[in-house]
């Protein structure tokens, strides 16, 4: 049993240094994001893989299927 006491003071320790990286770069942020902030943030990445890796026919067929879902 003293064993198992030795490792949770070192796993303790190690979960609060970590967190504490964490916190030191700004950690993880609370409460929401606004949908067009997202996908300002997301679009510029996507367009660029999209032109990289040639998958622009891809994006029209999902984007035609999904706009035939919504009956549009």
């Amino acid at each position: 049993m003293a064993d198992t006491a030795g490792r949770t003071v070192i796993g303790t320790r190690r979960r609060r240094s970590v967190s504490a990286v964490v916190d030191a770069f700004g950690g993880p942020q609370t409460g929401t994001r606004h949908p067009l902030v997202a996908a300002a943030m997301v679009l510029p990445m996507a367009i660029l893989l999209t032109i990289t890796f040639g998958g622009w026919d891809a994006v029209v067929t999902q984007a035609s299927s999904v706009a035939g879902m919504l009956g549009r």
